[in-house]
């Protein structure tokens, strides 16, 4: 590959550039001039800065004969229409046969935001006059080249969904009834991401500052967003929302703040349209849930939402885990150098990575999905415990525990004023016994020829001051009840220890109940302690609500007649259940007794929902493993048609990165047929490994079995799972040499045009 555009007088050949390309995907973090100064130490030669240009140069001409090639090989493939990668992103979710049960939830993807992947902007320095400097106008260079692929979402399409472009277009748009329920609207408080003028302000240090990208749930990327000088926005995940359910139907998203994006999407004009048209639903992942309000959990966890099975919407961390090694590569590169690297590691990871582990993910869900229905007779045995005859009485319990939550979640407003006057009362009692207090003390007072006269004049002076204080304290705490008793209407006034009093305090202390209520689907005790510990940090941290409510139930517990016990945030969190809270019958209804507040009730029902989600998830596999075996057979067949095909027509050069392309895909297809065979040999596997028919014409097309043995070279079924291929060099050589014949191919045909 030439150096110099015109001229060249410097070539780096394509065996090094291509072994840059594959290391670096399998390391992000090498970059062009470590792997330059590798090479000057295998020659024995010293390192020159102009060498680490050239071998850039040389490597940007290189990938772009790749994606010249790989565009040529999908025209003749016919897959270089609009949205074909995203329409066949993942064999298991988009892969649909012939024949097949419709799923509730026919695509479940889940997205996130990562500010890992930024990118310094060029901008000038600007000197102002009490010598700060600030960033200037941007210095960038224009490139109008594109990045490979079609993984980013233009910035103009995203933009649409800005704030002030969607508070425009809702100025005159009135939701329909129902729409834009406050179910975790609360949620909106402890969640740092969702507040936009928090994280809306632009970095100047930055322009791109991260990625938002969204993956099926074995890991396949389907779209991403560039975050451009602003934290984790709203319109990053509503653009994505508007791309995907135009493309894929029936879409379910899974992220950490499902519920307001739920709220947004429903009280949208145009997205709330194509919601309904696509039975659009967000929930909230099952780790990020755990922050969320227990009634938000309710309505929005993948666990109380059907047909999500077992799907935990989280596979967005452990994406970014490895993706954020393109950090140190990609933070001083152009527009387009980054969008290339990121484009180019994601195909590499949907091949390497999610393709490569498709059916270790498969067999691994299906494996904890059987063990989880083998606690079936244990499930049994809780309810014969618990005298509940059929299962449909867990639905009914969490009905009224979401009844329940909701009722707690605002107070009358009669019973709130009570509670003010309570506290009213409280700190008038408590500032009436400060006086009294005071006015007991006496000073005695020295004659004034007596050395010890000015100390005790001071003392006096300061005591007149605590006690005129404490007056006005009075006086104003006296002001306070007299007007809420006129407001209630109060007669007589509440005395300590009296029906009223007790009452009061017995409300206010119940209010802890909706502060507290998420600590029990932690069930803490049961959780690593490490996480455990993440968890209450981040809840003490962020939940201001939860501190105040502890104070005011200590506070409460102490006036009651006899005192309650003191809690303490340590003691909270070390409650596996709610029943645990002494507190329950303290609010408005006496659930203490309920059996959906004990815990042998609340274990029972988690067991009830998680057998519900295990049955959801069998269901989901057995599609799946159909559609990997078929797909897998079904491109194998295509490929070698279309490789015959060209070669016929004299295309050999074509034909050959047909072949190569081929060889790139089903290196992997004996891997995923041993494990999925070893998984059949499990109790309770009831998929089929046969091959289907997909959905559309032209599949049909009869295969042997697609686990016929003797088609497949053998292979120890538990051998180098992660161990990776040597790659043939002169085969690589020989494959872009071809490559260079279509570059010049093409420029001959462009120069005759």
């Amino acid at each position: 590959m030439p150096s110099t555009p015109h001229h060249a007088s410097v070539v780096i050949t394509v065996c090094p550039l291509e072994v840059f390309r594959v290391m670096q995907l399998r390391c992000p973090r090498l970059g062009i001039q470590a792997f330059v100064r590798g090479l000057c130490d295998l020659h024995v030669v010293a390192p020159r800065p102009y060498l680490g240009a050239q071998f850039s140069t040389a490597f940007n001409v290189y990938l772009s004969l790749r994606t010249a090639a790989d565009q040529r090989m999908k025209a003749a493939l016919g897959r270089d229409i609009p949205n074909w990668r995203l329409k066949n992103a993942c064999p298991a979710c988009l892969y649909e046969l012939e024949g097949e049960p419709k799923l509730k939830r026919h695509v479940i993807i889940t997205q996130d935001g990562n500010n890992s992947l930024k990118r310094f902007g060029w901008r000038e320095r600007v000197v102002r006059f009490d010598g700060t400097v600030v960033p200037g106008d941007s210095r960038e260079r224009y490139d109008c080249r594109q990045a490979p692929g079609d993984f980013f979402l233009p910035r103009s399409d995203v933009e649409v969904w800005a704030k002030d472009e969607v508070d425009e277009l809702m100025k005159d748009f009135v939701p329909e009834a129902g729409e834009g329920g406050d179910e975790g609207a609360g949620c909106k408080e402890r969640w740092e991401n969702m507040k936009e003028d928090v994280t809306a302000c632009a970095w100047g240090l930055y322009d791109e500052t991260g990625i938002f990208p969204a993956l099926c749930r074995h890991g396949f990327v389907l779209v991403v967003v560039d975050m451009v000088q602003s934290g984790e926005l709203a319109k990053y995940g509503l653009s994505v929302i508007n791309h995907l359910p135009r493309v894929l139907g029936e879409v379910t998203v899974g992220i950490d703040v499902g519920c307001k994006v739920a709220r947004q999407v429903k009280a949208h004009p145009q997205l709330s349209v194509l919601a309904k048209e696509n039975k659009f639903k967000a929930v909230v992942g099952a780790f990020h849930g755990l922050g969320h309000g227990r009634l938000c959990s309710i309505c929005n966890m993948a666990m109380y939402v059907d047909g999500m099975g077992l799907e935990d919407c989280e596979n967005c961390e452990s994406y970014f885990a490895k993706s954020n090694a393109l950090a140190p590569t990609t933070c001083y590169s152009t527009v387009f150098h980054r969008q290339q690297a990121i484009s180019t590691y994601m195909c590499h990871t949907d091949l390497c990575d999610a393709y490569q582990g498709l059916t270790i993910v498969i067999t691994n869900k299906y494996r904890h999905t059987l063990k989880i229905k083998q606690g079936l007779p244990a499930l049994h045995d809780a309810m014969r415990a618990l005298n509940v005859s059929t299962r449909d009485v867990f639905e009914t319990w969490l009905t009224k525990e979401k009844e329940y939550l909701q009722s707690m979640k605002k107070e009358p407003e009669e019973e709130t004023m009570e509670m003010d006057y309570y506290q009213k009362l409280a700190n008038l009692h408590h500032s009436e016994e400060r006086l009294q207090d005071i006015r007991r003390v006496n000073v005695f007072i020295p004659a004034a020829t007596n050395t010890t006269y000015a100390e005790a004049a001071k003392q006096t002076r300061r005591l007149e001051t605590q006690r005129r204080h404490a007056g006005e304290v009075v006086a104003k705490n006296l002001a306070a009840v007299q007007d809420l008793e006129l407001r209630l209407g109060i007669e007589m006034r509440w005395v300590a220890g009296g029906k009223e009093w007790a009452k009061a305090a017995l409300m206010l202390q119940g209010l802890v109940v909706a502060r507290m209520f998420e600590l029990a689907k932690m069930n803490m005790s049961g959780t690593g302690y490490k996480l455990c510990k993440h968890i209450a940090k981040a809840l003490q941290v962020r939940s201001k609500a939860v501190k105040t409510a502890l104070q005011k139930y200590n506070d409460a517990a102490a006036a009651m007649d006899p005192p309650k016990p003191e809690l303490t945030w340590e003691k909270v969190v070390e409650y596996a259940f709610l029943a645990e809270f002494d507190l329950l019958h303290e609010g408005r209804e006496d659930i203490c007794n309920e059996l959906w507040a004990l815990p042998a009730g609340r274990v029972a029902m988690d067991q009830h929902f998680k057998m519900l989600c295990a049955n959801e998830e069998i269901e989901r596999l057995n599609l799946e493993i159909p559609r990997l075996l078929t797909y897998m057979a079904d491109e194998r067949e295509f490929l070698i048609h279309h490789e015959e095909r060209l070669c016929k027509e004299g295309n050999t050069a074509l034909a050959h990165q047909v072949r190569t392309h081929r060889l790139e895909y089903g290196r992997f297809d004996d891997l995923h047929r041993q494990r999925l065979i070893k998984l059949a040999k499990e109790p309770g596997f009831t998929a089929s490994l046969s091959r289907g028919v997909k959905q559309r014409p032209g599949g049909d097309v009869e295969m042997p079995d697609a686990l016929d043995a003797s088609t497949h070279r053998p292979q120890n079924a538990d051998e180098g799972e992660d161990e990776e291929e040597e790659d043939d060099m002169d085969a690589i050589a020989e494959a872009f040499e071809n490559i260079v014949h279509i570059a010049h191919d093409a420029e001959a045909a462009a120069g005759a045009g």
